[in-house]
């Protein structure tokens, strides 16, 4: 089962990045390429129904699957970075995180109105950042079909955050 395979290799780095953070690497899982697999081929099998046209990856974490997975599903991958870190024209977004404030970048010709869109990273802890994302989609013109994570840090209750855009949230392990 891939929940089991996933929770034995994410490791908790406790007090990071600040002290009562217990954060989940899933940076072992990448030294699996099997299990790499499994995972790419687990979203799959949640979102084939899914009329998919783009795939979002946010910065850094959700590039490594998110990419992959647009590579499955034969559709584009987009990133949205960190802000300063795009080429283009960008739109902003700023939201707020469990340990901080952030703002993300998408390239204003990222998306065409109307593409439906997977928006993926790798954790979904508060929801800020991942709403953030879809609020970029939105200003595009496109629309967010679906979320999918591989942590779900479900007792903080980001999916709730997530419902103004989707009621689709796939998350391949949840604490």
């Amino acid at each position: 089962m891939i929940e089991t395979a996933l929770k034995h290799a994410i490791r908790d780095i406790v007090d990071f990045p600040k002290p009562g953070i217990v954060f989940k690497d899933i940076t072992p899982i990448l030294k699996d390429p099997e299990l790499c697999r499994q995972v790419v081929a687990a979203f799959v099998a949640e979102v084939q129904t899914l009329d998919i046209d783009v795939v979002v990856g946010i910065e850094s974490r959700g590039f490594l699957f998110g990419m992959l997975l647009a590579n499955a599903l034969d559709v584009p991958f987009v990133p949205i970075r960190k802000q300063g870190k795009l080429p283009y024209k960008t739109l902003s977004q700023s939201y707020d995180l469990e340990y901080g404030s952030a703002t993300l970048e998408i390239h204003v010709d990222a998306l065409q109105p109307g593409q439906k869109v997977l928006i993926h990273d790798d954790l979904l802890a508060t929801g800020g950042t991942v709403a953030a994302a879809a609020n970029l989609v939105d200003q595009l013109g496109a629309s967010t079909s679906a979320f999918a994570f591989v942590v779900s840090l479900d007792f903080l209750d980001g999916k709730s955050k997530l419902a103004t855009y989707s009621n689709t949230c796939i998350s391949l392990v949840n604490y």
